[in-house]
């Protein structure tokens, strides 16, 4: 949609409940991808430990290697730490 109101050539309106239906939409879609988000990360740290290539990470979910890096770094415990009584 453009900022005249326009959608595929079609004149629309927009209402408060048309606004709220299309703000609850998209945030249900912010969770989804929060879930999808965690999920991949998650699927990135599994094969790191199963020792697929970085390479063949990075050109499976287009992702740089830094980018996985950063990934699998951020599930391994910190050595740093102290430990839990």
């Amino acid at each position: 949609m453009t900022a005249n109101g326009m959608a595929n050539g079609t004149l629309i309106t927009m209402d408060k409940r048309s606004l709220e239906q299309m703000a609850a939409r998209f945030r249900a879609s912010e969770r989804r991808t929060e879930f999808l988000r965690q999920e991949l990360a998650a699927a990135i740290r599994l094969a790191d430990a199963d020792e697929i290539p970085q390479k063949d990470i990075c050109e499976a979910t287009g992702y740089t290697r830094q980018q996985v890096r950063r990934i699998v770094l951020a599930g391994e415990p910190n050595e740093d730490a102290a430990p839990t009584p």
